[in-house]
């Protein structure tokens, strides 16, 4: 009896020992947090991605002032656990102000530089901002039209005709030698 006794408590130290010895080896295999290298690589560059994301996002926020919404955000769990942020975006309105072409072109110079203000802008950054650069070049157009209209006291121009220069140009013309040509007994004649 003593031998069985013996040979079974060998076996269960000599288990232990084993077992004691796997758990050091998987402790120095994982580390004190419990991960892997692989795994503590991965949170490493989660961390990373999760850092830039957040900083692009703010940067459009920031500079996007009253016309920016606060940053969302997409996340996967890491290894570790925790959450990380891996893309995100930022509510702009890029509407124009109506009847206010001054406002709306001060309001597109602030979305494109909310667009812009990431060091390393997307693809859908730079559109936001070629968008809001042609509706500021719209209310360009607008404005100069309003204070032509206030300078010369003539009716507004479409503008249909200010996006195309020729028929501005010959309406122009018109209005201009409207009345002279009876006077002066010249002729105007506007090639189409």
């Amino acid at each position: 009896m003593t031998e069985i006794g013996l040979t079974q408590t060998a076996s269960h130290f000599a288990n232990a020992r084993e077992a004691l010895a796997a758990l050091r080896a998987r402790h120095r295999e994982e580390g004190p947090d419990g991960l892997t290298e692989d795994e503590r690589r991965q949170v490493q560059e989660l961390r990373k991605t999760d850092r830039e994301v957040r900083a692009h996002e703010q940067a459009h926020a920031r500079a996007g002032g009253p016309y920016a919404g606060s940053p969302t955000y997409e996340y996967v769990r890491g290894p570790d656990g925790r959450r990380y942020a891996v893309s995100g975006e930022v509510q702009i309105d890029t509407s124009p102000i109506p009847g206010n072409p001054a406002a709306t072109i001060r309001k597109m110079e602030t979305v494109i530089r909310a667009a812009q203000a990431p060091a390393e802008p997307s693809a859908q950054d730079r559109k936001v901002a070629a968008e809001a650069r042609a509706k500021k070049v719209e209310a360009q157009i607008e404005l100069q039209q309003e204070k032509e209209e206030q300078r010369q006291g003539a009716q507004p121009w479409p503008l249909e005709q200010a996006r195309n220069p020729d028929a501005a140009a010959r309406s122009y013309a018109a209005t201009l030698y409207q009345g002279r040509g009876a006077e002066t007994g010249l002729a105007l004649s506007l090639a189409a």
